[in-house]
């Protein structure tokens, strides 16, 4: 029975992500063992049996500390000259680095996935310039290095920090389009509701969300925009929390928190909106689509791939609140007919492209991919020998 390690920087990703791709590769007689940190999601253990959960104990996500780092692929390289797998694949920044290069030392084949860009690609400096060889370096061996969207993967090739033919665009983690499903009822027919899910990062536009409110409020009286998100202050491009406090007293927004099922704040809500700067493919809106939403997002990296512009939603310029304030007036204006039909087609174009099914059965196309290639390479070696 061959093993595959599943590698990110949180058992929460395990959590939110990957575990159906997990039920996916049990189902076809795979041995699963996952390799995070542990968290407050490990509880993912009590509903995924015979999943074997590794914590890593010199992963943090933050840290640039080049000592920390050391010890992290060190501690990744015992762990696969101990376990080994018969394939790793990895997720998210540190893993996808540190991950590959400690499988290429081990000789295990590993799949990368670049989840997104973000912070590290939009804000340039010295940690931007120090990244891009550290990833050209590290996929070198790799056997698949996986993007969620056309636009990461055509920017890798002309950095030349890949090479074309080992590179898959794969849209997304997958949604479960039976869980997050069209629901009816609890909704508040007076009120018009845009709502931003997402962390209070610059990155996400959430202060593009702020301007347009104010503008949108002053023209339609009964709307209201909803924010839902995580303030991470331990992200560099997190807001300042007295700029949030400000946005909440003057009622520019309603800030709900965080919260573990969005499904209810879908389902109330009238309009997604999502002015983000870049995305790997935002897993917030394809969850809304898949609930049956019309979609307000940037004509951006990975946003783009998930709107037909003026079917299930509007496209605007990235940091163009003036843009962003008109869709939302634009898609308010519409009558009740067209706005529902926007929300069928979210639903169609998710269940076509999006769906977790198809997702996870990609990823056993490749990991199956991989293992005749290697069973075909031994193979032909044998002969040679003889």
């Amino acid at each position: 029975m061959k093993k595959i390690a599943i590698v990110a920087n949180s058992t929460w990703n395990i959590y939110n992500f990957r575990l159906n791709l997990i039920r996916q590769f049990r189902t076809k007689g795979y041995r699963v063992i996952v390799i995070a940190p542990v968290d407050e999601y490990i509880h993912y253990l009590n509903e995924s049996h015979f999943t074997k959960h590794i914590s890593l104990q010199h992963l943090s996500p933050q840290s640039k500390n080049p000592f920390k780092e050391l010890l992290l692929l060190r501690e990744l390289y015992k762990i696969y000259k101990r376990e080994k797998p018969d394939l790793i694949l990895h997720y998210t920044i540190k893993p996808n680095i540190y991950g590959s290069i400690a499988a290429r030392w081990a000789k295990i084949p590993c799949i990368s996935t670049v989840t997104g860009l973000g912070y590290t690609f939009l804000n340039y400096g010295f940690y931007t310039r120090l990244i891009k060889p550290l990833y050209k370096f590290a996929f070198q061996s790799n056997q698949k290095i996986v993007f969620h969207n056309n636009d990461d993967q055509e920017l890798f090739t002309k950095l030349n920090l890949i090479s074309q033919e080992k590179s898959r665009v794969i849209k997304g983690s997958g949604v479960n389009t039976n869980f997050f499903r069209p629901l009816k009822g609890n909704v508040d027919n007076r009120k018009f509701i845009f709502l931003f899910v997402g962390r209070l990062l610059y990155d996400k536009g959430i202060v593009e969300f702020i301007q347009a409110s104010k503008q949108v409020r002053q023209i339609i009286k009964n709307a209201e925009c909803w924010v839902v998100g995580e303030l991470n202050s331990k992200n560099p491009s997190n807001i300042p929390k007295r700029e949030l406090l400000q946005w909440v007293e003057n009622r520019y927004i309603r800030y709900w928190g965080a919260t573990n099922d969005i499904r209810d704040f879908i389902k109330k809500a009238d309009v997604m909106v999502l002015p983000s700067y870049r995305e790997g493919m935002p897993r917030a809106v394809l969850e809304a689509m898949s609930m049956g939403k019309p979609i307000i997002t940037t004509d951006t990296a990975g946003c783009r791939e998930s709107i037909a512009h003026d079917k299930n939603g509007y496209l605007v310029p990235v940091k163009d609140h003036l843009a962003l304030a008109e869709a939302m007036v634009k898609i308010y204006s519409l009558d009740q007919d067209k706005l529902e039909q926007m929300g069928k087609e979210s639903r169609t174009k998710v269940l076509k492209e999006f769906d977790e099914k198809i997702i996870n059965q990609r990823y056993l196309e490749l990991a199956e991919e991989i293992f005749h290639e290697k069973k075909r390479t031994t193979t032909t070696s044998k002969k040679i020998l003889r």
